[in-house]
């Protein structure tokens, strides 16, 4: 979830929101170490930033400084609808 949050994000500061949106299509994650205590610290970085899809990288690490989580997220960027639901 928190790789989904941080992609997001990142995409609504790309996009002009005025005209689009960014919704999320696929999420993929490699669990390498759990996080059973303490705070967790997550990382995006855009991979792809096209018209039509983005993809975005998420490195979650412990506070240890250990890796914990990384994930793969792709969105696609649609138009916004006039007075429809996504506005």
């Amino acid at each position: 979830m928190l790789a989904e949050t941080l992609a997001s994000m990142g995409a609504y500061l790309v996009i002009d929101p005025s005209i689009n949106n960014a919704v999320g299509i696929e999420i993929n994650a490699n669990h390498i170490r759990s996080a059973k205590e303490g705070e967790v610290t997550g990382t995006a970085r855009p991979i792809h930033l096209g018209k039509q899809t983005h993809v975005w990288q998420v490195e979650v690490t412990r506070d240890d400084g250990k890796l914990s989580c990384v994930s793969r997220v792709t969105m696609a960027v649609i138009d916004r609808k006039e007075g429809g639901e996504n506005e």
